[in-house]
């Protein structure tokens, strides 16, 4: 099994001036139904592009309900994840440095996905044992911070090897 994973973010990690973060994602657990699945959305995505400027992304901000309507339910059949932060509650030492912020947005994205994934497998929608090769597509994702692992390696470390917690002592 494969499973192709496409993600992005939306929101600015600045607790002065934001209140939330947002992850969210789309999971397909093969190459025919994320082929399937990406036709209906270019087809709804033609349908309403002529009504908004040419050639810019279309973004949530400007797109009337009713085409947000139209677009959400070309997602109906794609396994969906997300995570909100609230940046109220972010320790204020993770916003003195781009890259600790950064390290913990990858923190937050690897932690949301390995719990989607687990929780499609309780659902019986995947067997985790059976996964060969996971392909994550994140849009304008930073890769700079200063934790140990870039977001690649911190996502194979935790899903391959798993990760031990010195403080805890506790390998999970």
């Amino acid at each position: 099994m494969n499973l192709f994973i496409y993600s992005d973010e939306s929101g600015v990690f600045d607790p002065v001036h934001e209140d939330y973060f947002v992850f969210g994602g789309l999971i397909y657990i093969s190459k025919e139904q994320k082929d399937t699945e990406a036709r209906k959305y270019r087809n709804v995505e033609k349908c309403i592009q002529y009504k908004y400027p040419k050639g810019q992304e279309l973004k949530a901000c400007y797109i009337s309900n009713k085409d947000k309507g139209k677009i959400f339910r070309s997602l109906n059949n794609s396994l969906k994840f997300g995570v909100v932060i609230d940046l109220k509650k972010i320790h204020k030492d993770i916003c003195n440095s781009k890259k600790t912020k950064q390290r913990y947005l990858d923190y937050a994205y690897k932690i949301v996905l390995k719990k989607s994934l687990q929780s499609l497998e309780l659902d019986g929608k995947i067997d985790l044992n059976k996964i060969e090769n996971i392909y994550i597509y994140v849009d304008e994702h930073v890769t700079a911070t200063d934790g140990r692992y870039e977001l690649r390696e911190a996502i194979e470390q935790e899903f391959k090897h798993g990760t031990f917690n010195a403080s805890w002592n506790h390998f999970y």
